[in-house]
């Protein structure tokens, strides 16, 4: 059974800098593309990024230039650098594993995610 567990969330002030950690476990971390994905209090969950089983990346707008994804297969794990950190970046930041099979898809669409973590909480205070 596959889990995931984030880490690296929050206190933080607007304009820093932090670090989530996603570590999987219990399958083949290679053959799962991985996102990250955000809810904020009385929000629906929303794409914020997402790297593919060969390395392609996809950004959600409000994030591209502030953040970035990557993914360590030799240690199973998944990271978002966040950086020029706003408010409305608060939220509850949940990490996902997509097993569809093409090595290049990267997915926004929180339904083809089979697995999430318990997600780590990040405040942005102004």
């Amino acid at each position: 059974q596959v889990q995931l567990v984030e880490s690296g969330g929050g206190l933080v002030q607007a304009g820093g800098s932090l670090r989530l950690s996603c570590a999987f476990s219990g399958g083949t971390f290679s053959s799962y593309a991985m996102g990250w994905f955000r809810q904020a209090q009385g929000k629906e969950r929303e794409f914020v990024a997402a790297v593919s089983r060969n390395g392609a990346t996809a950004y959600e707008n409000s994030v591209k230039g502030r953040f970035t994804i990557s993914r360590d297969n030799a240690k199973n794990m998944v990271y978002l650098q966040m950086a020029s950190l706003k408010a409305e970046d608060t939220a509850v930041y949940y990490c996902g594993a997509d097993p569809r099979p093409q090595a290049g898809a990267v997915a926004a669409t929180y339904s083809l995610y089979a697995y999430w973590g318990q997600g780590t909480q990040v405040t942005v205070s102004s």
